[in-house]
């Protein structure tokens, strides 16, 4: 069972920036993909950035593009987002996610088999 674990996430003033981390206990052939969801209080939770860990093929949210990265260190079995230029509509509790090779969507939560336990990101204004 592959388990994530997010570090990272706090509180920044708007237009500050954070680095949050995400380690998996083991990279198997379980996990081809990597995404970083977000949920703020009474909304769903939503698709925020994800990537592949072999060719590092990268896909953002509107919302966050060209202001999030995500990256991975294979070395490590870590994948981060750096947010830089954050807003108070960024903040949210931040989900680290992984899945197996998949033809379904990668925007989708519910194509995710793995779940980290999430780590708060609040931005004032």
């Amino acid at each position: 069972q592959v388990q994530l674990v997010e570090s990272g996430g706090g509180l920044v003033q708007a237009g500050g920036s954070l680095r949050l981390s995400c380690v998996a206990s083991e990279r198997t052939s379980s996990i081809h993909r990597m995404g970083w969801f977000r949920q703020a209080p009474g909304k769903e939770r939503e698709f925020v950035a994800t990537i592949t860990w072999s060719g590092g093929t990268t896909y953002y949210a509107d919302s966050v593009k060209g202001r999030f990265t995500i990256s991975r260190d294979n070395a490590k079995n870590t994948v981060y987002l750096q947010m830089n230029s954050l807003k108070p509509d960024d903040t949210a509790v931040y989900y680290c996610a992984a899945r197996p090779p998949s033809n379904r969507g990668y925007n989708l939560s519910n194509n995710y088999n793995y779940w980290g336990q999430g780590t708060q990101v609040t931005v004032s204004s």
